[in-house]
């Protein structure tokens, strides 16, 4: 099978259509360039492929294709917190996908450099607390010399845990805040300067439905998380004039590190309140995040956006069909 791209690919979009007297000009078929045939489409083997079936007289040739499509994040530097596993890997390996540099932090450097380095040269690792006000100072160094510029902050670093107000400490109270909120108020205020010298940007801060409503067992993280909701409205409504857009995103359970064990043993029944009977997975909160980095979502800003399975639509009974 031969490949080929551009226009010709971009006539072949719709699997299933024929289209008769396509213009095959620059199309070699056994040596030698047609100008006239017939082409059916379909998919091809792998993602994101499809196959053009030439035929000329009684001759049928099938030629692979990748479709020409639009990168959604070329030309932007993104960084991303918390991007060694979980939510944040996901979304590095997103937004580098579609064209994008990015900047990885998270305190688990072994795991951390191994996604960067799958990346290869669109992406660079920093060894990062967010908590640290110095370690952001060296995380946005590190993205202006490497890649000249700032276009997007993913606020994703974050630690969570089960624990009932009656026995949490005010030492672990503090720790988590440190890191989930403050951490988020740091890296706000730490690419202000660069966003605003570049002609602005986008902020995504990743809340939790534990952010919008209450949960029991929840309420250290809770408290993080409804801070985190606040602080994007108010960043949204100062820094828009500067041409920086800032909105939370609020998932549901989803399938990484964070997620509780399931202790009793429940298997799918756990998530029989949940519309959609199941947890997310972290590529599904990347998209919704890809979209709010890119241009795409250029005049929303200060909204909070929850990928959750309907779950914050009501309780769904486990009997309903």
């Amino acid at each position: 099978m031969q490949e080929v791209g551009g226009e010709d690919a971009l006539e072949a979009r719709h699997p299933g259509e024929v289209q008769p007297h396509h213009d095959l000009s620059g199309i070699g078929i056994n040596g030698a360039e047609h100008q006239v045939g017939t082409v059916g489409l379909h998919e091809g083997p792998d993602l994101g492929q499809g196959v053009v079936d030439v035929r000329l007289g009684d001759h049928r040739e099938p030629i692979v294709y990748a479709p020409a499509v639009a990168e959604r994040l070329t030309g932007k530097v993104a960084i991303i917190t918390g991007a060694a596993r979980g939510q944040g890997e996901a979304e590095a390996r997103l937004f580098a996908g579609e064209g994008a540099s990015v900047v990885l932090t998270d305190v688990l450097e072994e795991p951390g450099r191994a996604v960067a380095d799958a990346l290869g040269s669109a992406a660079v690792f920093v060894p990062h607390d967010v908590s640290s006000p110095e370690g952001w100072d060296a995380v946005v160094a590190t993205a202006l010399a490497t890649f000249g510029h700032v276009d997007v902050l993913v606020n994703n670093a974050a630690i969570h845990w089960l624990r009932s107000i009656e026995d949490e400490s005010l030492e672990d109270f503090q720790r988590l805040l440190g890191i989930n909120l403050a951490g988020t108020f740091l890296g706000i205020k730490a690419v202000i300067a660069p966003m605003r010298a570049a002609g602005g940007g986008s902020i995504v801060n990743i809340s939790s439905a534990a952010g919008l409503v209450g949960y029991a067992l929840h309420g250290t993280y809770a408290s993080a998380k409804w801070g985190v909701r606040g602080l994007t409205k108010v960043a949204a409504i100062e820094l828009g004039p500067s041409g920086i857009r800032v909105n939370s995103v609020h998932p549901g359970p989803i399938n990484t590190d964070m997620l509780p064990a399931d202790r009793a043993g429940l298997g799918d029944r756990r998530w029989a309140t949940i519309p959609l009977r199941r947890s997310g997975e972290p590529s599904e909160v990347a998209e919704l995040v890809l979209f709010l980095a890119s241009d795409a979502s250029s005049y929303i800003s200060g909204g909070e956006f929850t990928v959750d399975g309907g779950s914050l639509a009501g309780p769904s009974p486990p009997t309903l069909r």
